[in-house]
């Protein structure tokens, strides 16, 4: 088949085999008004990775070069203040090291537009597995879930960021069980005001009423994503969105949860969902770790959580230097220091169970990327160079306890950076047996390397 016997599924998408370097592209895996979303294969290291195109429907068109085209002269602005502010959040955001957020790889210009590749992470988006399997949605799986969707947010709003585009569309629930926020384009710099790319387009029911308003300095915080974050649970719990936040200001048919009180959920969730949906920024929780109080969510060690701020080891905060105060955002400005919960919490069960099993999985059992066992055993600090040129790493989280001593496939490991109650360690293709040590008690865990990916582990006795 030749290039030119090729219809995209997608209009105006880059054709299978199109190459960007060490990336050739697969096949389209997402498309929205302001871009697509491809598979692609990293050649170099031999993995697959998601690259974003930004792309404007509206304004552009794709000509016979693969270059985009503007419809009209008069839209050169908008499309130029779009490509900025997608070039600079890419870059922003490539410095957050969080497992539930994505990790940016790298981005680059071409084609009269810019792209970013990220990890590849496969899973469905919370939108579709809330219509396909919504009877596994209980408060059991919400609760499991809303401390990594919480901790995500918390990472973003201390590295002054807003998501503000938060809905179920924007969760991607992986195989391996763990939620990853997407639409990182949205996020927005929230540091002398917002940008000039402002108005986005907005999800009704979950978008509060300051993202309907002209005074956005002034209005948006972290309780706009709160907001959105309490119509993603109302929508989970009730299994309908909430009236869109502009008719509620006319006229509100939307029924407090603790009123209405829909069976088997704690009367705490419901009311921390209800303060959420205040349509009033001051009515509402200012911070996720207080929104976190409100249900009575376990966020594990309350503290800093390095995002977007200097490099540093993974999960270890890293001094800052003072800033001026008027630079900062004006939710900062004037409340205390943001305490953020941490990213990653305790007992999350990852593996077999990718959706929701009720009981906690036996400690011996082996987690897997997939049903296929690694060939053999592999030591981490002597892993072939072949496997780590395939880019088969895992970054393991695994809980730790004060004076815990740590083996790895019965070998002492040592300086593993910890933080937050949570060890870090990178793993290349094999199977692992951690142990931790600690007066005479032992918990272990077993896993099974076989695709890169993000674990989070807890061993037990």
């Amino acid at each position: 088949m030749t290039d030119n016997d090729y219809t995209p599924r997608i209009p105006d998408a880059l054709p299978p085999g199109y190459r960007f370097d060490e990336f050739e592209i697969q096949e389209v895996i997402d498309s929205t008004n302001t871009g697509i979303v491809y598979r692609a294969w990293d050649h170099q290291l031999e993995r697959p990775v998601a690259i974003r195109e930004f792309m404007p429907r509206a304004l552009t068109v794709r000509s016979d070069n693969m270059r985009l085209v503007l419809r009209s002269k008069q839209d050169s602005s908008e499309f130029t203040t779009g490509l900025n502010s997608f070039i600079q959040e890419a870059r922003q955001l490539a410095h957050f090291n969080h497992p539930n957020l994505l990790q940016v790889l790298r981005f680059w210009t071409l084609n009269e537009t810019a792209y970013t590749a990220t990890l590849f992470y496969s899973g469905i988006t919370l939108a579709e597995l809330h219509q396909q399997k919504p009877e596994i949605i209980d408060e059991a799986w919400i609760r499991r879930m809303l401390p990594m969707i919480c901790g995500a947010l918390a990472a973003l709003h201390d590295g002054d960021y807003i998501h503000r585009d938060l809905s179920l569309k924007s969760i991607q629930i992986q195989d391996n069980g763990i939620p990853l926020l997407l639409n990182f384009a949205a996020s927005r710099r929230n540091v002398n005001g917002m940008s000039d790319e402002s108005k986005t387009l907005l999800h009704p029911g979950f978008a509060p009423l300051e993202q309907y308003t002209e005074d956005l300095e002034n209005q948006l915080g972290p309780w706009t994503d709160i907001y959105a974050l309490g119509a993603v649970l109302y929508t989970l719990i009730t299994g309908s969105t909430p009236q869109a936040s502009v008719a509620r200001s006319i006229q509100d048919t939307c029924t407090p949860l603790a009123q209405s009180g829909p069976a088997g959920y704690s009367h705490s969730l419901l009311s921390a969902v209800d303060r959420a949906l205040a349509l009033k920024p001051e009515d509402r929780p200012q911070s996720i770790a207080e929104f976190a109080r409100l249900a009575e969510i376990p966020l594990g060690d309350i503290g800093e959580l390095p995002g977007a701020k200097k490099p540093g080891t993974m999960l270890v905060a890293v001094e800052e230097e003072e800033t001026d105060i008027a630079a900062r955002p004006l939710w900062k400005r004037y409340q205390s220091p943001l305490q953020i919960a941490a990213g990653v919490v305790v007992g999350i069960i990852v593996g077999a169970a990718i959706f929701g099993s009720k009981t906690q999985a036996p400690a011996a059992k082996t987690l897997a990327a997939n049903d296929t066992a690694a060939a053999q055993s592999t030591d981490p600090a002597a892993a072939p160079a072949s496997t780590a040129a395939n880019g088969l790493i895992a970054r393991v989280y695994i809980r730790i306890n004060q004076g815990d001593a740590m083996q790895v496939n019965g070998k002492p490991q040592k300086n593993v950076p910890i933080s937050n109650g949570y060890g870090v360690l990178q793993l290349p293709a094999g199977k692992y047996d951690i142990t931790l040590s600690n007066q005479g008690q032992s918990r272990s865990v077993s896993l099974s390397v076989v695709t890169p990916g993000t674990w989070l582990l807890n061993p037990q006795s």
